[in-house]
């Protein structure tokens, strides 16, 4: 299954869960899509079902390809410490997430747009692959060229997901990844636990 890039609020809808982790896609309609997603019917999911579905959450936020989060969930199980922790650290160290985190995009499409089309350097020095895994200390900048573009310029004014564990400078357009996140840093809607239990089933 290849990447979606489909309609984001759609998702969120079917899986319940805020994929932008802001909650407006499900403000209006907060029930699955479609002519039988009545807001009075309830849907019962087996475990496997259960499971799946937090796979899709999680892949689906960070906005991977089937192939790409397996291969991630493979590293995080060879790293010491706990599997499901491991892996939500990796996500969270991806480039075009930090571009997002610090602040740079509004959302994570937007951040990996920004790092394809070359407008991201890591440490002076320009990546364009979005799953590029920036190490802590590393300095993420935007570059002086592109500076003035009107959607990092909107991004830093919303400022709607930076952490504790980067810092930015938001006139340089500049920040570092500082350390790697604690997991009650990251998303609490999320059960990693589920997608560990899916793929060890």
């Amino acid at each position: 299954m290849s990447r979606n890039t489909g309609p984001v609020w759609r998702i969120s809808r079917r899986l319940n869960f805020s994929i932008l982790e802001t909650g407006e896609e499900l403000v209006k309609r907060p029930y699955i899509p479609g002519q039988h997603g009545s807001p009075n019917k309830r849907i019962k999911q087996s475990n496997y079902g259960l499971q799946k579905a937090e796979k899709q959450k999680i892949r689906h936020m960070y906005g991977l390809s089937e192939k790409q989060f397996y291969n991630t969930y493979l590293k995080a199980a060879k790293m010491h410490g706990v599997t499901g922790t491991n892996l939500l650290v990796l996500l969270e160290s991806r480039l075009d997430n930090l571009v997002y985190r610090l602040g740079f995009a509004i959302t994570r499409r937007q951040a990996r747009q920004l790092v394809n089309h070359g407008h991201i350097l890591v440490d002076g020095k320009k990546v364009d692959i979005p799953s590029y895994r920036v190490k802590p200390g590393q300095t993420i900048e935007v570059k002086e060229k592109s500076r003035n573009l009107a959607l990092v310029n909107e991004a830093l004014e919303a400022n709607v997901a930076i952490k504790d564990y980067v810092t930015v400078d938001k006139e340089n357009k500049k920040g570092t990844y500082v350390r790697l996140p604690e997991r009650n840093e990251l998303n609490t809607e999320v059960n990693e636990l589920l997608v560990i239990e899916y793929y060890n089933r």
